[in-house]
C-alpha cells in the first residue's frame, strides 16, 4: 500500500533509474541505490497526497438547525436563489420555475414579513438559535426550540412572539438528502411546491377572471353614463378614456382608464358592439332604444384566463370556458338570473 501511493507520485529520477536498469541482476551497490530512490519517491508522493485539496477530506455534516436558520435568513432577505438551496431537490426545481411574485410570497410566509429584511443570528441562554429579521417597518424574532432527530428526519419547533397577540408556534420538518438537511414541511403541511404552484396558478386564473367580470361591469356603467350625459351611445370605447386638461367632452368623456378605453386590461380583450334601434324610431327615441353588448375573452387561454364573458345592456352576465373563443348571448348565465 505504501509503495502504490508513492508510485503515482514518484519523480523523474526514479523513472529514469527504472528505464536504465539492465536486464541482468544489478550489483548490490546499484540495487541499494534503486531502493533508496524508490523510497524517496514514495515519501514524496505520500507527502503530496497528504497536501491535496480539501475535496479528499470529509466535511462535517450540516446540522438541521443550521439548515433551518439558512432557510429563514434567505427568506428574510427574500433571496430566492439561496432559499431554493434549502428545499428538497424536487421542490427546489419547482420553486425556481415559479413566477417571481410567487417565489417572494412563499418566502414572506416563512418570516411573516412583507419587506426584505436583514437577518441577525444569536443564541438564547439555553443555547437555542434565534433568527432576528429586521425590516424598515417591522421586525420578527424567530426562536428555534430543541431539535428532535431520528435517522434522516428532524423536527424543529419555532416560536414567533407578536406584540399584542399570542405568540405563534410552528414546527418545521427537515429531511436529510446526502449530507445536507432540506426543509420538508411547515407545521402539519408537507411542503409540496409543485402542488402549491398548481394551486397558485388556479387562484391567479380565478382572480383574473373575477377582475375581467368587474372590468366589464365598469365599461357597462361608463356606457350608460355616457348615454345619460350625451344622449347616445359612443361609437367606440376610446371616447370613454381620459380627458385632456381642458375637461371632459363627447370625444374624451373621462369615464374609463386608458387601458379599458383601449379594450384591453389584465390579460383580457374587450369587444364592444351596438345594436341599432328599430328603423321606425328616430332622434332621441332611437338613441335611447339602442342596446350594446360587451364580450371579454382571454388573450392567452389558460394563462391569462379560461372563461370568456358576455354582458349586454340588460346587465345579464353570461360566459363559459370557450377555449379562448368569444362569448355570445347564447352562453349560460353567470350569477343570479
Amino acid at each position: 500500500m505504501f509503495f502504490s501511493i508513492g508510485r503515482h507520485s514518484m519523480d523523474w529520477r526514479f523513472t529514469e533509474v527504472c528505464r536504465s536498469a539492465p536486464e541482468k541482476t544489478p550489483s548490490l551497490k546499484r540495487r541499494a541505490t534503486v531502493i533508496a530512490l524508490a523510497a524517496a519517491a514514495a515519501l514524496c508522493g505520500l507527502r503530496a497526497y497528504a497536501q491535496q485539496p480539501s475535496q479528499t477530506q470529509v466535511q462535517a455534516p450540516q446540522s438541521p438547525e443550521t439548515a433551518l436558520t439558512d432557510a429563514l435568513s434567505a427568506a428574510c432577505r427574500q433571496d430566492d436563489s439561496t432559499f431554493a438551496n434549502s428545499l428538497t431537490a424536487d421542490n427546489a426545481i419547482a420553486f425556481r420555475a415559479l413566477p417571481g411574485p410567487q417565489r417572494t410570497a412563499m418566502m414572506k410566509r416563512f418570516v411573516l414579513l412583507e419587506e426584505p429584511g436583514r437577518p441577525l443570528l444569536s443564541t438564547d441562554a439555553k443555547g437555542q438559535k434565534i433568527v432576528r429579521c429586521e425590516s424598515p417597518s417591522f421586525t420578527t424574532v424567530l426562536h428555534l426550540g430543541p431539535t428532535r432527530a431520528r435517522e434522516n428526519l428532524a423536527f424543529i419547533p419555532m416560536e414567533i412572539p407578536i406584540p399584542g397577540e399570542d405568540a405563534r408556534a410552528i414546527t418545521f420538518g427537515l429531511v436529510r438528502e446526502g449530507r445536507t438537511w432540506k426543509v420538508l414541511s411547515v407545521g402539519l403541511i408537507l411542503l409540496d411546491v409543485p402542488a402549491m404552484a398548481k394551486q397558485w396558478e388556479e387562484a391567479d386564473l380565478n382572480a383574473r377572471e373575477d377582475a375581467a367580470i368587474a372590468d366589464l361591469r365598469s365599461v357597462a356603467d361608463a356606457l350608460n353614463t355616457y348615454r345619460g350625459g350625451y344622449g347616445k351611445l359612443p361609437d367606440t370605447l376610446a371616447v370613454l378614456g381620459p380627458a385632456p386638461t381642458a375637461g371632459a367632452s363627447p370625444e374624451a368623456a373621462d369615464l374609463l382608464g386608458a387601458d379599458l378605453a383601449a379594450g384591453s386590461k389584465d390579460g383580457y380583450t374587450i369587444r364592444y358592439g351596438i345594436t341599432p334601434a328599430a328603423s321606425s324610431l328616430t332622434g332621441d327615441e332611437a338613441n335611447n332604444a339602442e342596446t350594446f353588448s360587451l364580450a371579454s375573452s382571454p388573450k392567452e387561454y389558460g394563462k391569462t384566463g379560461r372563461r370568456s364573458f358576455y354582458l349586454d345592456s340588460s346587465g345579464t352576465l353570461r360566459g363559459a370556458d370557450k377555449q379562448g373563443a368569444v362569448a355570445t348571448f347564447a352562453d349560460p348565465r353567470i350569477g343570479p338570473s
